[in-house]
């Protein structure tokens, strides 16, 4: 699975990044660093924030693996429904339903 999301190529026009301050405790630079990141894939709508780590950089890198996870569950879905709509219903193959 982990190779399926670094192949997953999305381009930048269609991220939105936004960054904000953390919060919580972490002393002087609360206040002042930037470091929470809040990213949108526009044509979904998809909107992911994160703030977990203690660098932009790396909280952008988690953030983009987790559009790309979702992106990839919806992908799943669609390809799931597509296929259940080709096969239809599946009918027991028991006694009594048969069709002569």
């Amino acid at each position: 699975e982990e190779n399926v999301l670094e192949e997953l190529v999305i381009p930048e026009n269609e991220l939105e990044v936004t960054t904000m301050r953390s919060g919580g405790a972490g002393g002087q630079n609360v206040n002042k660093v930037e470091t929470g990141v809040r990213m949108k894939h526009i044509p979904t709508g998809i909107a992911v924030r994160c703030t977990q780590e203690r660098t932009q950089l790396m909280n952008k890198k988690i953030a983009l693996e987790m559009i790309k996870a979702k992106l990839l569950v919806i992908q799943e879905e669609q390809r799931a429904a597509e296929l259940k709509e080709i096969k239809g219903e599946l009918v027991d193959a028991a006694w009594g339903t048969q069709v002569r």
